[in-house]
């Protein structure tokens, strides 16, 4: 039978794109199961902060009337105003092993872009690069954690069968922080010095006032991160929805601020999150009957941690506030059940922060690659 492509149109067609991946990854023992209700949550046009600069498309793939894959196509125009590009994206892919879907996939989701004028078609991203994107292309043998896909080996061979080019790669790093020795010694000593020499002090973000701390955070990101190749600055209702997200994974030893002690300035932050995954993972995608006591059990669940974000405005880069940062890691771990993680992604052309992750004793733990085709 010929490979169908529609839209998603009502509550059946989308609760069939939510199960698609429980179906195709639930026998694999390192897939992990989102909440269910977050995703419908996620994929609501009124609930999703994305919309509010951006639109999209959902399409599922039907061979003789059985759902067989599923993809959707967005436009970022946050994104493309900033970048003064005209792309497009795809995200939420899944497929089974076969070509024709794929393609057909694929090739609805060029033609709902291109329709709309888009020159180029990039992803996957769901619905933006800080939420999940990218193929899993290494480490296959390694667990997800909170906000990383995954998916089985198939799905880079196929994408690249169909002609999808490689844009970017993505690296996710694993760091056991609580090994000092494996550390090089300049990084303890620029840490040392930051406070003494620069005046620049590191404190925990506080939960009470983690929507303000919001703000300082998009301050150093929208300095800190602008150069890279798939920035776009967020809006005030984009740190709304993100303050509402880290309420749920809050750690006030994780999440740190740097500023200075004379005028306040914000000028370097890192935002650390426990591995949610872990309680997910017990959950099975449902909150009842038990999903909701895992999740009130995750502090004892939980002994990994991902770095999201770590970052210092490029006119304080050469004062140390980076070592500080993880330097204060490594504090952490000292006393909470965490003792070591992933940071990243990190994008394989910032080789600044690639050599850091070097000096810090770490190692590539996953590797993700986000493809493009012009249209």
């Amino acid at each position: 039978m010929a490979v169908e492509i529609g839209s998603v149109s009502g509550a059946g067609d989308l609760k069939a794109f939510v199960d698609l991946p429980f179906r195709l990854h639930a026998n694999h023992p390192l897939w992990v199961p989102p909440l269910k209700l977050e995703r419908w949550l996620f994929l609501s046009r009124r609930m999703n902060a994305f919309f509010t600069h951006g639109e999209a498309e959902y399409f599922l793939a039907r061979r003789d009337g059985r759902v067989v894959g599923r993809v959707t196509a967005q436009i970022n125009h946050a994104f493309n105003d900033y970048q003064k590009k005209n792309w497009g994206w795809f995200g939420f892919l899944e497929f089974e092993d076969d070509p024709e879907v794929l393609e057909a996939l694929l090739d609805a989701a060029a033609a709902w872009l291109k329709q709309r004028g888009k020159e180029r078609m990039v992803g996957p991203a769901c619905f933006a690069m800080n939420d999940e994107s990218g193929v899993l292309i290494e480490g296959f043998d390694v667990r997800p954690m909170i906000l990383q896909p995954w998916n089985p080996p198939y799905y880079p061979q196929r994408l690249e069968q169909a002609g999808m080019e490689k844009a970017m790669d993505l690296l996710m790093w694993n760091l056991e922080v609580s090994d000092r020795e494996k550390v090089l010694p300049v990084i303890f000593e620029l840490a040392e010095k930051v406070q003494s020499e620069h005046g620049i002090r590191v404190r925990p973000m506080r939960r009470w006032q983690l929507r303000k701390d919001m703000d300082s955070f998009a301050e150093v990101y929208n300095s800190a991160w602008s150069e890279n190749w798939d920035f776009v600055p967020y809006s005030k209702k984009d740190l709304d929805s993100y303050a509402q997200e880290l309420q749920l994974v809050f750690d006030k030893h994780w999440f740190f601020i740097a500023e200075r002690e004379d005028t306040g300035e914000v000028v370097g932050m890192a935002i650390t999150v426990p591995d949610a995954n872990q309680a997910l993972e017990r959950m099975k995608g449902r909150l009842l009957p038990l999903g909701w006591w895992h999740f009130l059990n995750k502090g004892r669940i939980i002994d990994r941690v991902r770095v999201g974000f770590l970052g210092v405005k490029p006119e304080y880069q050469h004062t140390g506030v980076a070592a500080k940062l993880y330097v204060e890691h490594f504090n952490a771990a000292a006393v909470r059940p965490q003792k070591g993680g992933e940071m990243g992604w990190i994008l394989e052309t910032n080789t600044a922060m690639n050599r850091g992750m070097e000096a810090m004793g770490g190692r590539i733990a996953k590797r993700y690659r986000v493809y493009e085709r012009v249209l």
